[in-house]
């Protein structure tokens, strides 16, 4: 049984299946499901206006998206630090990295580990050249932003656990970076290359 206590982030995949499971663990106790695609600031107000709504018993509100606008963060931080009587946040998104560091130092966090199963990737890091670079970006170039996130988490798992390449350190750092200038609404495209130019470097450095 999950329980969030004082207020709980959880990364998991399900998060719209795990917010009706721990909504049912959570019974007789009341909660109240925020489930998004994509999390705004309008999404926050709703949020705040239903936290200060006097509850005689606890009352956990379950917020749940692919991803979180900076916007609406920033609206829920002071309410998340100081919440009001009988008011538990259990904040669940597929990716940590969704969360600014201001609103993951407010609360705990956990990871349910799932075994994801990712499709053949149509990339071959041991033999990148800039023309496959630009190839596969410019395929990709039109994903939304939570789509951005997960192409570079399914990149990682072709790079490390397909392709079975020993990570350098300034690679592992370009695929978290990846995903802060994703979250910061940079260009995917050009977020992707960055990330591929790692590899390429790597590999003529070898040679």
């Amino acid at each position: 049984m999950f329980t969030p206590k004082g207020g709980s982030i959880l990364i998991t995949e399900r998060f719209e299946e795990r917010s009706l499971e721990i909504e049912q663990e959570l019974l007789p106790l009341r909660c109240v499901r925020f489930i998004r695609e994509d999390f705004k600031i309008e999404d926050a107000k709703e949020v705040i206006s239903e936290a200060y709504k006097s509850e005689a018993q606890t009352k956990t509100l379950i917020l749940g998206a692919k991803s979180f606008t900076v916007p609406a963060q920033n609206a829920l931080l002071k309410i998340l630090e100081e919440p009001p009587r009988n008011i538990v946040f259990l904040l669940l998104a597929p990716n940590k990295s969704t969360f600014l560091p201001t609103v993951r130092s407010r609360l705990p966090l956990s990871q349910e580990i799932s075994q994801r199963q990712y499709a053949p990737m149509s990339l071959s890091l041991r033999t990148l050249d800039l023309s496959g670079i630009f190839a596969w970006v410019k395929e990709h170039e039109k994903v939304k932003k939570h789509e951005a996130k997960e192409l570079i988490e399914h990149l990682f798992y072709h790079a490390a656990q397909v392709e079975g390449l020993a990570l350098t350190t300034s690679q592992i750092e370009g695929f978290d970076k990846a995903f802060r200038l994703i979250e910061l609404n940079a260009r995917t495209q050009s977020v992707l290359v960055m990330v591929l130019m790692n590899f390429l470097k790597e590999t003529k450095r070898v040679r």
